[in-house]
Formats: C-alpha cells, sequence, structure tokens
C-alpha cells in the first residue's frame, strides 16, 4: 500500500447526500477480486447516459456531459468532496478500489457508510470528516474558482487552502493514521510479527505434535 503524507489535490464536488456503493462501483463491474481496473466504471451509471457492462468499450459509451467528472475543469481530480453518508450501502470493498484507481487518494464529506469508512484506511484512501458548515464552504469555493486545489496534510491532520486562507482540522484514530502513514495495511502489519507467529508455531507443533500428523 502506498504511503500517504501530504497531498497538493484538484478537488472535483459530488453535490449529493447518501450516495451509495452501489452507485460508486454498480455491481455487474464486480466479477474481479483485483484491486484495479475499476475506475473506467466509477460512478458508470452517472457518467454514461447507456448501460455499462464488462468489456464493453468506453470510447464507443455516451457520457454525460453534465456529470461532474466528465467536465474538463475537474479532470485529474485527486480529492473528491461529497456530502453526508457517502458510501452507504453494501460492505463491497470495491468502492475504495474503484476510487483509487480513477485517481482519488482522499475524500472529504461529514458522514461515511461505516464499513466503506473502514475499507477506505485499509485500501490507502483518506477519508475526512468535516464538519457540514466546512463542507458547504469548499462546495462553494469550488464553484467559485476553477481549478481549486487544497492540501491534505495527513500528520498534521489539516485540510488547507493553497493560498493558506483557510485551514481545516480533522480527526483520525491514531492507528489508522500510522498505517497510512507508513504505507501499512492488514498483512503488512501481520508481517510484523513473523518471527513470533513462526516460534508459536514451532512451540504449539512441539507440545501437540497430534495436531500435525
Amino acid at each position: 500500500m502506498d504511503k500517504f503524507t501530504v497531498l497538493n489535490g484538484l478537488v472535483a464536488p459530488l453535490d449529493q447526500a447518501n450516495v451509495d456503493t452501489d452507485q460508486i462501483i454498480p455491481r455487474q463491474f464486480l466479477k474481479s477480486i483485483k484491486r484495479s481496473g475499476f475506475g473506467p466504471h466509477l460512478f458508470d451509471a452517472w457518467r454514461y447516459f447507456d448501460v455499462g457492462h464488462l468489456g464493453k468499450n468506453s470510447a464507443e459509451r455516451q457520457p454525460n456531459p453534465a456529470f461532474v467528472l466528465n467536465q474538463a475543469r475537474y479532470k485529474g481530480a485527486s480529492v473528491l468532496l461529497a456530502r453526508e453518508n457517502f458510501g452507504c450501502g453494501s460492505s463491497r470493498e470495491h468502492a475504495p478500489w474503484a476510487l483509487l484507481d480513477f485517481g482519488f487518494h482522499a475524500v472529504i464529506a461529514p458522514s461515511y457508510g461505516d464499513i466503506f469508512y473502514s475499507n477506505s484506511f485499509k485500501n490507502g484512501l483518506l477519508p475526512i470528516v468535516l464538519g457540514s458548515r466546512e463542507v458547504d464552504q469548499l462546495f462553494h469555493d469550488v464553484a467559485a474558482f476553477p481549478g481549486f486545489r487544497v492540501i491534505v496534510d495527513l500528520d498534521r491532520q489539516t485540510v488547507a487552502y493553497t493560498d493558506s486562507s483557510r485551514i481545516f482540522r480533522f480527526d483520525i484514530d491514531p492507528s489508522r493514521k500510522h498505517c497510512l502513514l507508513n504505507g501499512l495495511d492488514d498483512i503488512d502489519l501481520t508481517l510484523r510479527y513473523a518471527d513470533e507467529i513462526h516460534a508459536f508455531e514451532e512451540r504449539r507443533r512441539a507440545e501437540e505434535p497430534w495436531l500435525f500428523t
């Protein structure tokens, strides 16, 4: 998992509450267990007028020009600004995979679906919780200033305007912060105790050999 330290990113606004994981990545694209390849299908039903499916050439599809991620001013955005209860619905881990594969590294919203929130940290996507007033301010400024960017500093736990005119502070669980800063997923955390695990298994094999016959 890549380390997350400081992100200077273009912000894309998704001004809709209760966006669920089926809207983030529709069910017909969930046939792969790889973490890559989902970006082209992010918000598929909103990005295109026609129905998408695996193997369909995106160049032959009918994009919806009104959808935010199809607008030129938000091309290359790496920070997604959303409304409350983002990522609600099913527990599919493909949702943060799709956001990351598309190019987002952080999401800012007032609240999240619990499982999506947890899955995001496990995959290197930073879900930032800010107050509704702060999120409203960000939506206003994104609309008012084309090319609007913020600087997300995980160590300082801040979201700052590039001119430092506004700085918002966010809270984060210390253990999750440590994992993101050091690029540690659950497997990496387990491997840190490889020697202890090996010693335990050897001791168990000696004390209870009948379990291994």
